[in-house]
């Protein structure tokens, strides 16, 4: 699964920091997902989308199985 976390978070002038703040996550979390080495859960994911105001869909892009 690829997601454009990086992309949305840079559009908004945003630091990793100050995105997982205002997602009650670690930085570590961030750099994770942006880096594609971990999957948030659907909860996370929704608060992502509700965040950057775009559907989840816009955010992760399923491409298959690895």
């Amino acid at each position: 699964m690829r997601n454009r976390l990086r992309e949305l978070r840079e559009w908004k002038g945003l630091t990793q920091e100050e995105l997982a703040k205002a997602l009650g996550v670690t930085r570590q979390t961030i750099i994770a997902i942006e880096k594609g080495r971990y999957d948030p859960s659907l909860r996370l994911a929704f608060r992502m989308a509700r965040f950057f105001k775009v559907k989840i869909e816009d955010i992760f892009i399923y491409d298959g199985e690895p």
